[in-house]
């Protein structure tokens, strides 16, 4: 994974589902999001407990992965990301999904420019989170107007 100061862009946090989209629809919706990061548009923050989320989806059998193509999707996406360490509780919002709160945690610790998200758990704090929680679509223009 990158380390800190090697790439520019901004600073994300991309929640697991619109990783996914990202990741596994190549001419999805969301594709714009992996263009993004090979080209340093945007630097995904990832800790511990995020990467370990996603590795956990990507077992899921809805997806039908063989190990081999697990392997490929990672190599797509972690060797652009920033690591960041959360190395003690940060408080966040209470959350009503408790698997939300390494995203809010990570956003804090890595002083990202936004929260990339479209769970409405997660939206719904918004008006109570210092990082900007914005969906794809609200990244994208902001993107596309710098």
């Amino acid at each position: 994974m990158g380390s800190p100061g090697t790439m520019t862009g901004l600073r994300l946090v991309l929640d697991t589902n619109v990783l996914l989209s990202a990741l596994l629809f190549p001419t999805g919706s969301l594709s714009w999001l992996r263009r993004s990061w090979q080209s340093e548009a945007i630097l995904p923050l990832a800790s511990r407990d995020t990467t370990a989320e996603l590795l956990r989806v990507l077992y899921y059998p809805k997806f039908r992965l063989t190990g081999d193509e697990r392997e490929d999707l990672l190599a797509d996406y972690l060797p652009w990301c920033e690591t960041v360490i959360v190395s003690k509780p940060v408080a966040v919002p209470e959350c009503r999904d408790s698997a939300d709160r390494p995203f809010l945690e990570l956003s804090l610790a890595g002083k990202a420019d936004a929260l990339v998200t479209g769970d409405a758990d997660l939206l719904a704090l918004a008006s109570v989170f210092s990082v900007p929680i914005l969906t794809p679509n609200a990244i994208r223009d902001r993107l596309c107007k710098g």
